[in-house]
């Protein structure tokens, strides 16, 4: 809680804040305090600490840490959270200090924060959003998605990040929602459980990572139990169509959905709290099927699309209409057209002020009548105007034969596969198009003890035949909706998982394209 406590106050101050993601390391972090000119740092542990204290005496601006954890050190440059605490109580009382004027005097174009993007190359950039950035994607995303005081929301994505900061830390804290923090990532399913949410914020790895122990669960059942299952689905994607188009099926369907629910739909919802209203989900694509699979059960998963740069929600699905394949419609106040290149562009109170430092970066993405470009790819469908993400503009792949192809939808196929933990396709300038796979190890070792295949060395196991040939045989799965110059030709296992840590993935979860091919190709 020090950690909202903290933003919070300085926020009230009229004070800049600076998020910093706790898994960077020592030399990424003091490029940050430095290129923001930050003066104090505000650390979590002694792991955290210790990273600071390192290069502290080589920052000229900053003048010191004030430690969450209250350590004892004896270091004149480090302040405990507690000693902040009195400090200010002592403050407060000897100058007759009141938190509510001094909040009221932040004005709408007063910078409010910098968050640096974990770009793919070459520095990160720091955004510049200011008070009305953020308070109008607050007003705006509220009124897509109505919460009360009623709400239970679970955290779990860092609110370093602007999805969770905007969404689950401003938003729900000024609608008097009650938060939970998760643990962590891997206590998602347990914690969900106890705290029954109404609402969780996520990426859309955790909602691939449910479909999937929800469907090898399955596949261990009885025939008996497959079968009604395979037929409550069936039936959930005919009442799907009415479901998310906020209606209820009537009639013989609605009859069977019923059914449908109490034999299957129902314990799939108490596996997630029993009193989900929605999931949403943003920072990446959602795979149309997986979203299809939840609504099946009557369990909308909302996806959302945005940037660091915009606050970040550009469009949302809505809850009396969500569509698979769709990012959904602009929210209030945000003017959203399509360029020639068929690049997204986005206006309006959501759009950062720039980059720290670095007018040549902002213009770059700024034109002068406020429009903002957003690197993505996408159009809009006739029907309802809902948006369609087709790609990032850099990522398009172009192959030595001179077709266009976008690697996004191969990789969201490749990962519905159970055995498939992480995946990027390459083949720019190439002549046929690869995949570098990450293996599900929890999925692939109960596999290879089924199969009598016994390594202990990772290298050994992926780079046994029989292996080989269960992923030759997943991966052809996943291009069967491709033509043949989309298709993966060829492929090679991963022996460890791309980390933050190791500077392969975002802190959302993304992979840096640039980082794993030059580390793997």
């Amino acid at each position: 809680p020090r950690w909202a406590i903290s933003d919070y106050a300085i926020a009230c101050l009229g004070a800049v804040s600076v998020t910093v993601y706790p898994t960077l390391i020592a030399s990424q972090i003091k490029y940050i305090l430095d290129d923001s000119d930050s003066i104090y740092v505000i650390t979590e542990n002694k792991e955290q600490t210790d990273k600071i204290l390192s290069f502290i005496s080589e920052s000229d601006g900053l003048k010191g840490i004030i430690a969450m954890d209250d350590q004892s050190d004896t270091a004149s440059n480090i302040l405990s959270f507690s000693e902040i605490l009195e400090n200010g109580a002592r403050y407060i009382s000897e100058n007759e200090f009141n938190l509510d004027e001094a909040a009221k005097s932040a004005m709408p174009e007063d910078l409010l924060t910098l968050i640096y993007t974990s770009g793919t190359t070459g520095n990160p950039k720091g955004v510049m959003l200011m008070h009305k950035n953020l308070v109008s994607n607050m007003k705006a995303t509220s009124q897509a998605l109505e919460m009360t005081e009623s709400e239970v929301l679970l955290s779990f994505l860092p609110l370093s990040h602007v999805f969770e900061r905007m969404s689950g830390h401003y938003t729900g804290f000024s609608k008097g929602v009650t938060t939970y923090y998760a643990e962590s990532i891997d206590t998602v399913a347990d914690n969900m459980m106890e705290v029954r949410p109404t609402v969780v914020i996520a990426v859309p790895r955790l909602y691939e990572k449910i479909h999937t122990k929800v469907l090898d669960k399955v596949s261990k059942d009885p025939p008996k139990k497959q079968k009604i299952f395979r037929w409550a689905i069936g039936i959930g994607k005919e009442a799907a169509k009415y479901l998310t188009r906020g209606q209820n099926p009537s009639g013989l369907l609605g009859i069977k959905f019923k059914i449908a629910d109490k034999l299957v739909f129902s314990k799939l919802k108490a596996r997630v709290g029993g009193r989900l209203r929605c999931f949403i989900s943003g920072g990446a694509p959602l795979n149309a099927q997986v979203g299809q699979f939840f609504a099946s059960a009557n369990i909308p998963i909302l996806e959302g699309y945005g940037l660091t740069e915009t606050s970040p929600v550009i469009t949302t699905n809505r809850e009396e209409l969500y569509k698979f394949g769709t990012v959904g419609k602009p929210i209030e106040g945000i003017e959203v057209k399509i360029a020639e290149d068929g690049e997204i562009l986005c206006r309006g109170d959501n759009v950062m002020k720039g980059y720290y430092n670095n007018p040549e970066a902002t213009n770059e993405v700024l034109d002068n009548d406020g429009w903002f470009k957003t690197g993505d790819i996408g159009n809009f469908d006739d029907e309802d105007g809902y948006l369609q993400i087709t790609d990032r503009k850099k990522s398009l792949l172009v192959t030595s034969g001179g077709k266009n192809i976008a690697p996004a939808p191969l990789e969201l196929s490749l990962c519905l596969s159970k055995y498939i933990e992480q995946c990027l396709v390459i083949g720019d300038r190439r002549n046929f198009i690869s995949a570098l796979i990450v293996p599900s190890f929890e999925f692939l070792n109960a596999w290879a003890e089924e199969n009598n295949i016994h390594h202990d060395d990772r290298k050994l196991l992926c780079s046994d035949s029989s292996v080989l040939e269960l992923f030759d045989q997943e991966v052809q799965n996943a291009m069967e909706l491709f033509s043949g110059y989309e298709r993966v030709k060829k492929f090679a296992l991963m022996e460890s998982e791309w980390t933050i840590e190791s500077g392969e993935i975002t802190p959302k979860m993304s992979v840096k394209r640039k980082v794993v091919e030059n580390n793997y190709t």
